[in-house]
């Protein structure tokens, strides 16, 4: 069959701005969809380059450093000649929020604007949004990132999809979510057959839906079996701001206080007040590690009325206070840019 008939000889080319500590997972992946689509096409359908602020090396979360191919200079030179790509996509990954280039944020808006399709894998969403491209559209950024972006950006409609695509603005959650990303732009160029194709030669049995779970379910996280704690542990989830009493829980699960006391105590081997408060804290470390909310305003946000009373309950559960773990953050993330020490 021919792969082509759909859209004979089209071409697309991308480029990869590559952000420090970038994760290696998705652009890896993204970039092997993109080759083993040309293999199966038997021609250069899809080209790429890398590139980077300055032109210089860069180098992944895992220390690998990747030659790039082109500066911001030479790609804002671009967009009015031959080499003007049909899609940037932003990858990064961890210490996204340590990112803030002026420079970069223009070129994206100027990209976009050009009618030029732009995206980002893994925490990319982060840097688009600061250049102001996601206010008011849906996009999607890893689930570890989430309560940090949602605070910073909250004119973005953010979700943990495994990829969205608005207004010729593609984003993804990272790891093979991008895999599943680019076939979905793969699709949208052949068709389906050459997805199918591709997904043979990658070993993939079929094709996520945008709007899987980036997570796994609640039973298979926490290895609970019983129906009801699970939709009380995903109620608990879902008002972490303004945490919900005994009573609402109970009227909401069509249960009595005692026998979610007792639920609970079976199946989680503590409280449910104990558990709430615990997936309060959690979320909070991540907005300590990766926000520069203030503590006062983290607190807020994960449901606690006072800033002396949240320290109080972090200190009790992760033996620092969250002034310590946001120390700690930096101090890391100084550390990291020093290089890898093998």
């Amino acid at each position: 069959m021919d792969l082509t008939s759909k859209s004979p000889m089209k071409k697309r080319s991308l480029v990869f701005f590559l952000v420090p500590h970038f994760t290696m997972l998705p652009f890896s992946a993204a970039v092997e969809t993109l080759r083993i689509a040309n293999r199966m096409l038997g021609y250069s359908a899809y080209t790429w380059r890398l590139c980077s602020v300055d032109g210089e090396k860069v180098y992944s979360s895992s220390g690998i450093g990747l030659e790039v191919n082109s500066s911001l200079t030479d790609e804002r030179r671009y967009l009015s000649g031959e080499n003007r790509p049909n899609m940037v996509i932003v990858c990064s990954g961890i210490y996204v929020e340590e990112f803030r280039n002026k420079s970069v944020n223009a070129w994206l808006r100027e990209t976009y604007n050009r009618g030029i399709a732009v995206g980002s894998l893994c925490t990319g969403a982060h840097v688009l949004a600061q250049a102001g491209l996601l206010n008011g559209k849906r996009c999607a950024i890893h689930w570890e990132n989430l309560p940090g972006f949602a605070e910073a950006f909250p004119q973005a409609e953010v979700y943990a999809d495994l990829y969205e695509v608005d207004s010729n603005l593609y984003t993804c959650a990272g790891g093979t979510a991008s895999l599943d990303m680019m076939l979905n732009l793969i699709g949208q160029d052949f068709g389906e057959n050459l997805v199918n194709r591709v997904c043979e030669q990658q070993l993939t049995d079929r094709v996520r839906n945008p709007h899987d779970r980036q997570r796994l379910p609640l039973r298979a996280r926490l290895g609970v079996q019983n129906a009801k704690v699970l939709s009380i542990i995903e109620l608990m989830e879902n008002n972490l701001s303004e945490p919900l009493s005994l009573v609402e829980i109970a009227d909401d699960a069509g249960l009595s206080r005692r026998q979610i006391e007792r639920l609970f105590r079976q199946e989680m081997g503590r409280s449910p007040a104990r558990y709430y408060l615990e997936i309060r804290l959690d979320r909070a470390r991540h907005l300590l590690v990766q926000s520069s909310m203030p503590v006062v305003e983290v607190a807020v946000a994960c449901g606690f009325v006072s800033a002396s009373h949240f320290s109080k309950c972090y200190r009790e559960v992760y033996n620092r206070s969250p002034q310590q773990e946001r120390a700690e953050r930096k101090l890391n993330t100084n550390t990291s840019r020093t290089g890898v020490v093998v």
